[in-house]
């Protein structure tokens, strides 16, 4: 029998309040693609950081090609052949995409930093994932999915036989997600295994040789994934049969006018977006990586000063230039990255939650601390977070928990008008289920709800209508019964037929 490329042996580790692993054991082969799945907070992302060096187990054995290992850090990992792709993107924003890609090694000429090499050998790393990007860009002007894009080929680059990719996909449009796909097929025909932590049960059966499941930090079974059903998978995951999670169907649009936006145009980012959301309904936003899909929204919720447009709420004309009007009237932003825009990591889970609404609790000056904490706790259990204790700082939850705290603020809000980006980034399939049902019930609660997913399914399965943005404009909208994942990537792609659909290009009216 061969000797397995990764081995783990009784792995155990605890953080406070919390044991994430308690005492893994599973092996995964040589030169296979290895999945790992389980909900959020089963382990997975932390037995792979235990491989990577992030983490130091508390106990157990790790060995990597027959070797026992302990690493140091992520250098040590790297210098072993052990590379990681993160959920989460760990870079500096200040540098540029080429001084990223070659941080720690950076060419260097009679002792002096070559940034023609730089760029040369950053261009060399790119061209391996497919991704077309001016590498002299600073990396905080990217998009979240251009900057996965260069954090996998950072990975890939560093020469590593064992890359763990985590979510690597969770922020990628499809065609991206596909490029991927084939660079992992060129990478274990070179012979690097790959372990992959994915929610996406199509990635898993499509790329993966076994699967290995963990649940509340333990090991539940590892299985081929040659004849395992989806459905085996999730009741192996979450200890329910799948059919209990599928969303129910969308509502269809209520006559009345909740958010009307004409004329919406930022330089450079997007242009003459019209569009018009009604209570009781749920719209679609879908488009390639950089079509200005987050922008639109962000636009809308007063995040950018260059934004010039004509907005309504329910049936008024105003203006709205920052996110405080914006909560004023009535509208809430899940944003694309919930770490870097979303939450205040070290904040607890009460805090993070009230942030909206803290005149609300604070009459008099003083922030009512009961009522704040009481608040917090009701939306934490309609919405299920798992947390030691609501003033656990919301830095140390899964990354599903940390998007349920998000959604419990605007729950908290009483927003009506809701704009979801990537609500269901880098969740799992139960948590994902739970945030489509909310979706469904806050839509029939008459609220009004922009859902922008690269997920199609996930914008066929919930959405009234979805519209189509390429190139900061507006190509088409379907209605639900028209749309099909075929028709939408055509036209995301500008290949479709647009006559066919509802409206003409610019426009998002119902």
């Amino acid at each position: 029998m061969s000797t397995p490329a990764v081995r783990f042996e009784d792995v155990r580790k605890r953080f406070p309040g919390s044991v994430a692993l308690d005492g893994v054991t599973l092996e995964i082969a040589e030169g296979s693609c290895h999945a790992l799945c389980g909900e959020n907070g089963a382990g997975k992302s932390t037995l792979g950081k235990i491989l990577a060096g992030i983490h130091a187990p508390d106990g157990g054995r790790v060995l990597v090609h027959g070797r026992e290992v302990r690493f140091g850090g992520p250098r040590d990992a790297l210098a072993a052949g052990v590379g990681m792709v993160h959920q989460e993107l760990a870079f500096c924003d200040n540098l540029s995409v080429a001084e990223n890609l070659c941080l720690g090694a950076l060419p260097a000429r009679r002792g002096w930093t070559d940034p023609a090499e730089t760029i040369r050998q950053a261009e060399a790393l790119l061209a391996e994932t497919g991704a077309e990007l001016d590498v002299r860009r600073p990396l905080g002007e990217l998009s979240t999915a251009q900057r996965q894009l260069v954090q996998i080929a950072a990975a890939v680059g560093g020469g590593a036989r064992i890359i763990i990719f985590d979510e690597p996909t969770s922020s990628l449009g499809q065609h991206d997600a596909e490029r991927l796909y084939a660079l992992i097929g060129r990478l274990r025909a070179r012979g690097v295994t790959c372990i992959y932590v994915s929610h996406r049960m199509p990635e898993i059966f499509h790329l993966c040789d076994a699967v290995s499941v963990l649940r509340d930090g333990r090991h539940v079974a590892t299985r081929p994934t040659a004849g395992l059903t989806e459905a085996e998978l999730v009741r192996m995951m979450i200890g329910r049969p799948a059919a209990e999670y599928l969303p129910a169907p969308p509502m269809t649009g209520e006559a009345t006018e909740l958010l009307r936006v004409d004329g919406l145009t930022s330089p450079g980012r997007f242009h003459d977006v019209a569009c018009t959301l009604h209570a009781g309904e749920v719209v679609g936003l879908a488009g390639l990586v950089g079509a200005g899909r987050s922008e639109v929204a962000e636009a809308i919720f007063g995040l950018d000063p260059a934004a010039r447009g004509s907005v309504w709420v329910e049936g008024k004309p105003v203006r709205i230039r920052t996110p405080r009007q914006a909560i004023e009237l009535g509208l809430g932003l899940v944003p694309e990255d919930r770490k870097k825009q979303g939450l205040v990591l070290g904040a607890s889970g009460v805090h993070n939650t009230s942030l909206p609404i803290l005149r609300r609790l604070s009459p008099g000056g003083w922030i009512r601390r009961r009522a704040e904490r009481a608040l917090a706790v009701d939306y934490f259990g309609r919405m299920k977070v798992r947390t030691p204790s609501p003033e656990t700082p919301v830095a140390g939850l899964s990354g599903g928990n940390q998007q349920k705290v998000v959604l419990a603020r605007w729950l908290a809000a009483q927003s009506r008008i809701l704009m979801l980006d990537e609500p269901t980034r880098g969740v799992d399939v139960g948590a994902k289920a739970e945030i489509h049902a909310l979706i469904t019930e806050l839509a029939a609660r008459g609220s009004a709800v922009l859902l922008i997913s690269s997920e199609l399914p996930e914008l066929l399965a919930l959405s009234t209508r979805i519209v189509v943005l390429r190139g900061g404009r507006i190509a088409g909208e379907l209605h639900r019964a028209e749309a099909t994942q075929d028709r939408l990537l055509r036209m995301m792609a500008g290949l479709a037929d647009e006559a066919p659909s509802s409206t003409g290009a610019g426009s998002m009216e119902n």
